[in-house]
């Protein structure tokens, strides 16, 4: 049996690195792509020493040349993708009226920049081979959220995109497909603790109260979702958007 090949974006930590591991664990080969190859060996590493195969992939998802040279290198190492799962992402949050057109652009050109080019790359491989799965990360700031414009607008038209991608690619046997996690304990949501002057504890201490399941999410908790969408047995599910937040969502 031919083993698949996924590719994650932002894979260096946080919910790429467990959505790696775990996809890996899955029986994927798995490239573990970020900003730097370096950061992405401790990942690598740990995949190799449970058994598995990766490959540390350095790119700015953002670049169309770094994204073409990471493809080439992903395909001539492990073999064409058929998994994309689009996680690379970076906040800048702020207020509207102080937030500048970098800020914007920067979260713009990451999210959304970003997953066009990785998927546009990828899914040539996924026509060809008559399978694939791709999978972007969305977030319940899609619904709206203070003090990230940027970020509520790349991650709602992340949904938007995914819609598409199941329309335009359905017929070539490629799901498409978002994920839209709720709080999760990464550095990111330590860095917005940070940001506002609060322990991250009690930061989220006082979240998991607001929370129907009275806890916060892991990475862990998303890549089991991403594992199920990247499945063969998730061939019928298309263009949705999976809420992991543990409870509903408006």
């Amino acid at each position: 049996m031919t083993i698949r090949t996924a590719v994650v974006t932002g894979a260096a930590r946080g919910i790429g690195a467990a959505v790696a591991r775990r996809l890996s664990a899955d029986g994927l080969a798995v490239a573990v792509l970020d900003l730097s190859a370096e950061a992405c060996k401790p990942v690598v590493d740990e995949i190799e020493a449970a058994g598995g195969t990766a490959l540390a992939v350095g790119a700015d998802v953002s670049s169309e040349s770094d994204v073409a040279r990471a493809l080439d290198e992903v395909t001539g190492t492990l073999g064409a993708p058929a998994v994309l799962v689009n996680n690379a992402g970076i906040l800048r949050d702020n207020l509207l009226f102080k937030m500048s057109v970098d800020d914007w652009d920067q979260v713009m050109n990451v999210h959304l920049r970003g997953s066009f080019l990785m998927t546009r790359a990828v899914q040539q491989h996924m026509v060809a081979a008559g399978w694939g799965r791709i999978v972007s990360l969305s977030s319940t700031s899609a619904l709206g959220n203070r003090g990230q414009v940027n970020y509520s607008a790349a991650k709602a038209g992340l949904q938007g995109f995914t819609k598409t991608l199941a329309l335009e690619l359905g017929k070539f046997g490629i799901t498409a497909n978002a994920v839209a996690p709720g709080f999760i304990e990464t550095e990111m949501t330590a860095a917005t603790a940070a940001r506002i002057g609060v322990p991250f504890e009690d930061f989220k201490a006082a979240t998991a109260e607001q929370i129907p399941v009275r806890r916060t999410g892991k990475p862990e908790d998303i890549a089991h979702t991403v594992s199920f969408l990247a499945s063969e047995g998730a061939g019928f599910v298309s263009g949705q958007v999976i809420y992991v937040a543990g409870g509903p969502t408006d």
